[in-house]
């Protein structure tokens, strides 16, 4: 039932499933020569949500092949697992989400959101739940470097805040599922108003989308039953924020290591109290 195409997909995974489990869904294609929607189709018709689970299969495949038991590393966790099998699912779960997102993240896209944020006037970060907490740790980050950045957490407070941005302002919202009805009117609210838009979004044709001059896509990644909010969706927004925050830093050198030092200074005072405290402890 597969085209010549699949077939050569399908060919080389069960040829070598280690090798082509070590491979990005491009490194595959390119492997293959195929594309990269041709390898995704394939991945599907073999059973599978998408090309990372079936990656995650052939991992779990080459696992088993070598050492003749059941692989230790699934997509899911038990109730029962042990805490050593939780560590060792989720440690490879994070790692497989972070190469697939500096895998597919544009670069282009990217170096245009960092000298639009270097430029700002001000910059407004939308997010809700885990996707907040990504938004804080950007304009956190911001603040340190002296520029002027907020997250606000409540949703009427990001939309009234929108209304106050113009040309030269920026605005960026993080959503996985790039459907969250709360990110998107503060974002649409802000594009309205002339300020640059960024979306860090796992869906890149999603609804967010149409509101964003700059598109940052993240690995989609799998949620399951015990991880409706999956660390994995949040690890790699936080990877896409530490690549803008250097992207600014670096552009901003003259002024914002400054700025670092005079923070890491002001608290300095706060650190030592707490070491002198432990001490006390100890003696």
């Amino acid at each position: 039932s597969m085209t010549r195409s699949m077939q050569r997909v399908a060919e080389a995974v069960a040829g070598d499933p280690a090798g082509c489990a070590a491979l990005t869904v491009t490194g595959l294609a390119e492997l293959t020569g195929t594309s990269e929607a041709t390898v995704v189709r394939t991945a599907r018709l073999l059973g599978y949500p998408g090309y990372r689970d079936l990656r995650l299969a052939l991992a779990g495949l080459a696992a088993q092949q070598q050492s003749g038991r059941a692989p230790a590393i699934t997509t899911d966790i038990a109730v029962d697992d042990p805490i050593a099998d939780v560590v060792a699912k989720l440690a490879y779960d994070e790692q497989q989400t972070l190469a697939d997102t500096a895998a597919g993240l544009d670069t282009v896209q990217l170096g245009a959101a960092v000298a639009a944020l270097t430029a700002a006037r001000r910059t407004d970060v939308y997010g809700i739940g885990a996707s907040n907490l990504v938004a804080q740790d950007l304009t956190q980050k911001m603040l340190r470097i002296g520029l002027i950045a907020h997250a606000p957490g409540d949703p009427h407070l990001a939309v009234t805040n929108a209304v106050q941005l113009r040309a030269g302002d920026v605005a960026l919202a993080i959503t996985h599922s790039g459907s969250t009805g709360d990110v998107i009117e503060p974002l649409r609210v802000a594009f309205e108003r002339g300020a640059t838009t960024i979306a860090i979004t796992g869906r890149p044709d999603s609804p967010v989308t149409q509101y964003a001059d700059h598109v940052l896509t993240t690995s989609t990644a799998r949620e399951s039953e015990l991880r409706p909010a999956a660390m994995s969706s949040r690890t790699s927004q936080l990877l896409v924020v530490d690549c803008l925050f250097v992207g600014v830093a670096q552009r901003t050198y003259e002024s914002a290591a400054p700025a670092l030092a005079a923070s890491y200074e002001a608290l300095a005072h706060r650190h030592g109290a707490l070491r002198g405290v432990a001490g006390d402890r100890r003696a």
